[in-house]
């Protein structure tokens, strides 16, 4: 079983996580999780844990989980977005068939406010990539 352990485990956290050094090989036989380092990613930064010195080994993991983290969560907002826009147009078809009048009154609103926030977000950012490019 040890030796399929990851070397470190990576306590994912809001903001980033709590890195673990991984150690299976001690005379107890049992998993133990030695904490090393805090990873800030809205900072883009990390920082041992108390007095403890990082090896390069350390710092190279550390900083690939940090690269790899970041693309993760970059694929994830690309996708929430999709699922939107996939949720947009089976609101649009829930309003044409299927909703009543008083459900029609409880959103409308709301969503029109949105839409057009987000339209005007939109149209502004579309004009800034043409007028640079």
């Amino acid at each position: 079983m040890a030796t399929d352990l990851p070397e470190y485990y990576f306590r994912i956290r809001d903001n980033g996580a709590i890195v673990f050094r991984v150690d299976a090989e001690n005379r107890h036989r049992r998993i133990e999780m030695d904490q090393i380092a805090v990873i800030n990613l809205n900072r883009g930064d990390y920082k041992p844990h108390g007095d403890r010195q990082l090896s390069a080994a350390d710092e190279a993991a550390i900083t690939r989980w940090m690269q790899d983290r970041k693309a993760l969560l970059t694929r994830r907002d690309v996708d929430d977005i999709l699922r939107t826009v996939d949720h947009l147009n089976l609101t649009a078809t829930w309003v044409q068939s299927r909703a009543t009048p008083e459900e029609l009154e409880e959103i409308t609103d709301v969503l029109l406010l949105a839409m057009h926030d987000l339209r005007t977000i939109l149209v502004r950012k579309k004009a800034e990539r043409l007028t640079s490019g």
